[in-house]
């Protein structure tokens, strides 16, 4: 992030601080897309996105003060505050997701292929640890420092974790290559 985005985060954050609602607004629409598609991606689902991305902004409302510009960008932190409400759901719910369910092609008129969907599916059956990584480093092109930041653990960490991540998602989509006959 260049530094005038920077400059321009803690200022808007200082407006809503105190009490500008446009500041608040414009905080949203520069932050909302990464948020979203981040929880897109862990969810694999638009409504908990959208819920997800929805609860991170009414949390930042009533936690206005939650945000130390000294230790990261706004995004980032954002996006933190979106991993931690998609863990608490995820606890909250089935641990794991059905075979059944991940196998299952999508309905005529879909928009997304069924390749592409086998792929959300598979990055969703992933373990959070697993799934963070992917969607960090991934889908959402962060570098290793970012997400150990995001995910508060060490650089070394993301990569093993993303090593390991690779691997599981090669085998599972390998499977379901061979189990439609084609080749690998």
């Amino acid at each position: 992030m260049f530094e005038f985005e920077r400059i321009r985060d803690r200022d808007l954050l200082r407006r809503f601080r105190g009490g500008d609602r446009d500041a608040f607004a414009q905080i949203y629409r520069e932050h909302h897309g990464c948020v979203y598609r981040f929880a897109r991606a862990m969810t694999a689902d638009r409504a908990k996105a959208a819920e997800v991305t929805q609860d991170v902004f009414v949390w930042l409302v009533h936690h206005p003060d939650g945000f130390d510009p000294q230790r990261g960008e706004l995004g980032a932190f954002l996006v933190g505050v979106a991993r931690k409400m998609l863990k608490r759901r995820y606890s909250e719910e089935h641990r794991w997701v059905p075979i059944e369910e991940s196998m299952r092609a999508p309905e005529s008129g879909a928009e997304d292929s069924y390749d592409t969907e086998l792929l959300r599916q598979a990055i969703r059956a992933l373990p959070a640890r697993y799934r963070e990584v992917v969607v960090l480093c991934d889908l959402e092109s962060r570098s290793y420092e970012e997400a150990a930041a995001i995910a508060n653990c060490a650089v070394g960490t993301v990569r093993s974790r993303l090593h390991r991540a690779r691997a599981l998602l090669a085998r599972k989509l390998a499977r379901n290559s061979m189990g439609r006959g084609c080749a690998v």
